[in-house]
């Protein structure tokens, strides 16, 4: 198998193809010999910030130590999602590492897109000989492929509502599912949780839990500087790039977890150089322009809540037009109730996708919320259409769907498609 062929093979697997349990992959790890082994892990669960808080914690680890970083979903290529010392796996190797993992499985292989794309990361982490690796999990935890690695520290960020076809219905299933990439003797770093979830914690990792605002956290400073302090550590200034005052919680956690890993010491300066230096595409980025555009990845309620506050604290008194889309399995109407009638405008467009829910089957809704609305037939209508409608001092932001997001990036950066 060429490398083309095989970035063919990974392409012809279907990502919407998901199946729970960790039985398959490790058949497959045993069968390669085991490479998760071969570099310790920082794992991180959550519903929402979990991709954030891998880059935070990435990027410092990269100012010293050979780091791997793996993330899901990507917003334009695969090989987003496979990541060294801040770089992409590029297409030669990506291509080369699948054939290397295809030969040993077999073409015929019965993982998923998301099974077989973790197996071929912890090939490649350990063929590059990475000394540390940060994993971001699927949807789950418990059952989720990543969680056949071996951490050094496991970590879980706000838990909320969102997949809950596979996760459960109330937030005690599903922090159930996400504690269970928990581990004897490891540390688990958590965020601020509701009650229901923080007593699933608790229970699971007694002693090991080191909790924001109890045991570590982050205070908002003049002129932008965040403070981050710790039951053990001296207060320490940082400059964080990212915006929304979610992200403050997102580093908080991060740099817990970095403080946790105590085989791999940063200094201060490193941790800064890497908190300055950290990059998340599609969450609040901005493409310049005026109207200025803004790619956000809110995709479930509470991702629309942290949303809200951004545009609330880094863009007060702009007008906002809004694109959305949704895919049709997603909590929708608690997204819209809270997004919509706070823009000026909407632009309803489906998602480039089988599973997009079609705006005509929620325009009413949308315009009980919001009289100033409008369907598309595609996204580059809807953005276009938003583009030319709002004022130039105003913010065109596309919210609703990751897949939306990439689908939009992609067209702002002039790629092909």
């Amino acid at each position: 198998m060429t490398p083309a062929q095989g970035l063919a093979h990974f392409a012809g697997l279907s990502p919407s193809n998901i199946k729970m349990g960790l039985d398959r992959v490790r058949l497959a790890l045993d069968r390669l010999g085991n490479p998760e082994q071969r570099f310790p892990a920082l794992h991180v669960a959550g519903t929402n910030g979990k991709g954030s808080t891998c880059a935070i914690a990435a990027s410092c680890l990269g100012t010293r130590y050979h780091t791997g970083l793996y993330t899901s979903p990507h917003l334009i290529r695969p090989n987003e999602r496979i990541q060294i010392d801040g770089v992409e796996i590029d297409d030669e190797t990506f291509g080369r590492r699948i054939a290397e993992v295809v030969e040993v499985l077999g073409a015929q292989h019965d993982l998923t897109y998301f099974e077989f794309g973790t197996v071929v990361a912890f090939w490649h982490f350990a063929q590059e000989k990475v000394e540390i690796a940060v994993l971001e999990t699927g949807l789950g935890g418990r059952l989720d492929a990543t969680t056949a690695c071996v951490p050094a520290v496991t970590c879980i960020t706000p838990i909320d509502f969102d997949h809950q076809e596979y996760l459960g219905h109330t937030l005690t299933a599903i922090a159930s599912e996400k504690a269970g990439i928990g581990k004897p003797q490891v540390p688990l770093i958590s965020s601020r949780q509701h009650p229901e979830a923080l007593a699933v914690l608790e229970h699971a990792a007694g002693e090991r839990l080191v909790l924001e605002g109890r045991d570590f956290e982050v205070k908002q400073c003049v002129g932008g500087k965040v403070m981050f302090s710790s039951k053990t550590t001296e207060e320490t200034e940082f400059v964080l790039p990212l915006k929304g005052p979610h992200q403050l919680q997102n580093l908080a956690v991060a740099l817990a977890c970095l403080e946790a890993l105590t085989t791999f010491p940063l200094s201060p300066r490193e941790l800064r150089a890497g908190v300055s230096a950290v990059r998340w595409p599609g969450r609040l980025e901005e493409f310049p322009g005026a109207p200025l555009v803004v790619l956000d990845g809110a995709h479930n309620p509470a991702g629309a809540q942290a949303l809200l506050r951004a545009l609330v604290s880094d863009y007060a008194g702009r007008p906002v037009h809004l694109v959305f889309g949704v895919f049709a399995d997603k909590d929708f109407e608690p997204m819209m109730r809270a997004l919509f009638p706070r823009v000026d405008a909407l632009y309803l467009t489906p998602v480039p996708s089988p599973r997009s829910k079609a705006p005509q089957t929620y325009e009413a809704l949308a315009k009980a919320l919001n009289p100033r609305v409008a369907s598309y037939p595609d996204a580059e209508a809807a953005l276009h259409a938003a583009r030319a409608a709002a004022p130039q001092d105003g913010l065109v932001v596309v919210a609703g769907s990751l897949l939306l997001v990439g689908h939009l990036r992609r067209v702002l950066l002039g790629l092909p498609r």
